[in-house]
C-alpha cells in the first residue's frame, strides 16, 4: 500500500483496531480460564494473532486468536497431557497447517458438512457453559460436562455459606448487561461491545463494595506468563494419543478458521479470502503459540464481525489490535488484576448459549431430516461422550447419509411388445449395496426370456453390479435366456468393461 493510501485509511483503521481490542480483551482472558490456563495464556495467543497471523493472512479482514471452538478440546488435553504437553501438539498441529496451505488444500477443509460443524459448536457451547457455571461461583469445573451438570446443585448450595454467591451475582449481571445492550444499545454507541461493558461493570461494582471474589491473575512481566517448548518435550509427540490430538487441533482450527473467513466475506465487498494463505499463517501463527507455551489460535467470528461493522477495509486493523493488547498488557496489568474471574465467565456462559445457534438448526431442516439429526447426535455425543468422537460420530453419519443417496437405484422389469424379450431398466447408481435387490428381481425372470439392459439411466454401475448381471447371463445360457446389455452413453461411467460371452450380448 502506497504511503498516501496508508495515510487515507489510518484513521478508520485505527478505530476499528480499538473496537476489535476491546472485544478482544475478555474474550481471551474468558477463554484461557475456560480452558483451564491463566489468562495471560489467552493474551499472548491474542497478541501473535494480530502482530503475525493479521500481517501473513489471507483473509485481511479476519481477526485470529484464541476461540471458543477450542477451549474444551484444550481442557480436555491439559487435564490429560499436562499443560507441557500443549506446546508440542500446537507446534505440530502449526506445521500440519503450514503444509496444507502450502500444498493448497485449504478449500478441502471447507469440505465438512454444515451440519457436523453447527452440531459440533454447539456441543462446545453447552459443555462451555456447563462448565462456566462453576466457575461463576469462584469453584472449580469437573473434567467433563455431564459432572458439571451432575455437581451443580451442589456447587449452588455451597456458594451461600461462602462468598460464591458475590461472584454468581457478579457473573448473571455480566450476562445481563450483554443481553440488554445488544437488544438495546443505541446506533451511535454499536462500537462498544457488551462484553466488555458487562466485564466494566462488574469490576467497578465488586471494587466499590469491596467484594472479595476471585480476580484475574496476569504477571506483571508478560515474559513470567511465557513457557518456552522444551526440545525433550518433543519426543513425547511419539505418543499415538499426542498426534491424534494434534491432528484433531489442526482440523478443528482450521476448519473454524475457513468457515469463518467464508462468514467474513459475504459481510464485505473488498479483498476475497485466500484460503491457502489464511491456512499457512494460522499454520505459522499456531507453531509460535506451540513455542511459547499460549492458546492454540483460529479465525474468530466475533471479533471479524466487529473489524468489519466498524468500517475496516485492511489487515491494519487487525495487526493495531495486536499492538493496542500487548500495550495494555505491559503497562496497565494491574487493570486486569481487579477484574472479577466470576465476570469473565459471565462472558463465557453467554458466548456458550451463543454457540447453540437454533437458528441454523432450524435452517438445516430445508435439506432434510437427516442434516437436523446430524446435528443434533454430533452435540449430544460432544456433551456425553468427548470432542473428538462427537466429531467422528457427526462424519459418519454424513458418510451414512452419503453412501445411501449415493446408492439410490430404481429397478423395474419391463415386458416388450416382442414375445419372449423383457427390459431390466435400471435408474440411478448401481452399487454393492443394491446387489440383493438386483438379485431378486433377477431371479423373477422367466427360462427362455431375451432381456435388454440399457444402462443410459445409471449415473455409476459398480463392478458387484456388472459382474451379477453378467454372471446371471452366464448361468441362464442353458435355459435359453439372454442378456443384452446395452452400454451405449455410458462408456465414462462403467467400472470394468462390459465382456461378451456365451448368453450375454453388449449392444451399442
Amino acid at each position: 500500500m502506497r504511503a498516501a493510501q496508508f495515510k487515507a485509511v489510518l484513521p478508520r483503521e485505527l478505530l476499528a483496531s480499538v473496537v476489535v481490542f476491546l472485544v478482544a480483551l475478555p474474550l481471551c482472558m474468558g477463554i484461557a480460564i475456560a480452558s483451564g490456563l491463566p489468562p495471560a495464556k489467552g493474551l499472548i495467543t491474542g497478541i501473535i494473532g494480530g502482530l503475525v497471523v493479521g500481517w501473513l493472512a489471507g483473509s485481511p479482514l479476519q481477526v485470529s486468536g484464541p476461540a471458543a471452538g477450542l477451549a474444551v478440546l484444550v481442557f480436555e488435553l491439559v487435564r490429560q497431557h499436562g499443560v507441557a504437553m500443549l506446546g508440542p501438539i500446537l507446534l505440530l498441529a502449526g506445521f500440519l497447517q503450514l503444509v496444507a496451505g502450502r500444498l493448497k488444500l485449504g478449500c478441502w477443509f471447507r469440505v465438512t458438512a454444515p451440519a457436523v460443524v453447527y452440531g459440533m459448536l454447539a456441543g462446545i457451547g453447552v459443555l462451555i457453559v456447563l462448565s462456566q457455571v462453576h466457575v461463576m461461583l469462584d469453584a472449580a469445573p469437573k473434567p467433563s460436562g455431564l459432572d458439571n451438570l451432575a455437581t451443580f446443585p451442589a456447587a449452588v448450595a455451597q456458594a451461600f455459606p461462602s462468598v460464591g454467591w458475590q461472584a454468581g451475582l457478579l457473573g448473571l449481571s455480566t450476562i445481563a448487561v450483554m443481553w440488554l445492550w445488544e437488544k438495546l444499545r443505541p446506533h451511535s454507541l454499536r462500537f462498544i461491545p457488551g462484553a466488555l461493558l458487562g466485564v466494566g461493570l462488574a469490576t467497578a461494582a465488586s471494587l466499590i463494595l469491596s467484594l472479595q471474589v476471585k480476580r484475574v491473575e496476569v504477571p506483571a512481566n508478560l515474559a513470567q506468563a511465557i513457557d518456552w517448548l522444551q526440545p525433550a518435550d518433543l519426543l513425547n509427540l511419539a505418543d499415538p494419543a499426542l498426534l491424534i490430538a494434534a491432528f484433531a487441533v489442526a482440523f478443528i482450527a482450521s476448519a473454524e478458521t475457513l468457515l469463518s473467513a467464508a462468514a467474513v466475506d459475504r459481510m464485505h465487498s473488498g479483498q476475497r479470502s485466500d484460503f491457502d494463505r489464511e491456512l499457512s499463517a494460522q499454520g505459522v501463527g499456531n507453531m509460535l503459540c506451540g513455542l511459547l507455551g499460549a492458546l492454540p489460535m483460529t479465525g474468530v467470528i466475533v471479533r471479524s464481525s466487529a473489524n468489519v461493522q466498524a468500517g475496516a477495509t485492511t489487515r491494519y486493523s487487525t495487526i493495531f489490535h495486536g499492538l493496542w493488547l500487548l500495550a495494555f498488557v505491559l503497562l496497565l496489568s494491574s487493570v486486569l488484576q481487579s477484574i472479577p474471574v466470576a465476570s469473565l465467565a459471565g462472558v463465557l456462559v453467554y458466548t456458550g448459549f451463543k454457540l447453540v445457534d437454533l437458528k441454523a438448526f432450524r435452517g438445516l431442516g430445508r435439506y432434510g431430516r437427516m442434516p437436523m439429526f446430524t446435528y443434533a447426535a454430533t452435540a449430544l455425543a460432544i456433551v456425553f461422550t468427548d470432542l473428538l468422537t462427537g466429531v467422528l460420530i457427526g462424519f459418519g453419519l454424513t458418510l451414512v447419509k452419503l453412501a445411501l443417496k449415493a446408492s439410490r437405484l430404481k429397478i423395474s422389469l419391463i415386458d416388450l411388445p416382442q414375445d419372449g424379450e423383457m427390459e431390466l431398466r435400471l435408474a440411478g447408481a448401481a452399487t454393492f449395496l443394491k446387489v440383493p435387490a438386483l438379485t431378486k428381481v433377477l431371479g423373477s425372470i422367466p427360462a427362455g426370456a431375451t432381456v435388454h439392459v440399457p444402462l443410459n439411466n445409471l449415473s455409476y454401475i459398480d463392478h458387484s453390479c456388472l459382474e451379477l448381471l453378467e454372471e446371471w447371463g452366464r448361468a441362464n445360457a442353458a435355459k435359453g435366456s439372454k442378456l443384452l446389455i446395452e452400454s451405449r452413453g455410458l462408456k465414462r461411467r462403467l467400472e470394468g468393461r462390459v465382456r461378451t460371452n456365451t448368453g450375454i450380448g453388449a449392444a451399442g
